[in-house]
C-alpha cells in the first residue's frame, strides 16, 4: 500500500520561508503527478499546486504562484514545495497527493493517495 509523508512545516515569522518535502514509498513517485493542498482551521481545503511527473508541467492556484514553488527528485522518491514571504494567512495544514492519471489543482479530484499533512504556523 503506497503511502505519502510530508515533512518540513513549523513555526516561521512572517515574511519568512519553509520547504515542505513529500516522500513516498510503496510506489514509484516518478509515475505520478503530485498536488499540494493546504486547510486552514474552518476553512475548505485549497488547491496550490499540481506538478506533472515528468515535471514539464506545473499548474498553479492564481493566488499562490508568485510566492510558492513546487519541484521534485524522482531518484529521491520526493516533491518539494518552496514557500516564500510567508504570511499569517497561509497558517494551515500542508498536504500532498499523488494521481497516475491527472495532474489538477483541485483537492476534490479521486487522488490516488494522500499524505496526513504537515502543519506550517506563521506568527510572530
Amino acid at each position: 500500500q503506497g503511502q505519502l509523508v510530508e515533512s518540513g512545516g513549523g513555526l516561521v515569522q512572517p515574511g519568512g520561508s519553509l520547504r515542505l518535502s513529500c516522500e513516498a514509498s510503496g510506489f514509484a513517485l516518478a509515475y505520478y503527478a503530485i498536488g499540494w493542498f493546504r486547510q486552514a482551521p474552518g476553512k475548505e481545503r485549497e488547491g496550490i499546486a499540481c506538478i506533472s511527473s515528468d515535471e514539464q508541467m506545473t499548474y498553479y492556484q492564481d493566488a499562490m504562484k508568485d510566492r510558492f514553488t513546487a519541484s521534485r527528485d524522482n531518484a529521491k522518491n520526493t516533491v518539494y514545495l518552496q514557500m516564500d514571504n510567508l504570511k499569517p494567512e497561509d497558517t494551515a495544514v500542508y498536504y500532498c497527493a499523488a494521481d497516475y492519471r491527472h495532474c489538477m489543482v483541485q483537492p476534490q479530484a479521486p487522488w490516488d493517495h494522500w499524505g496526513q499533512g504537515t502543519q506550517v504556523t506563521v506568527s510572530s
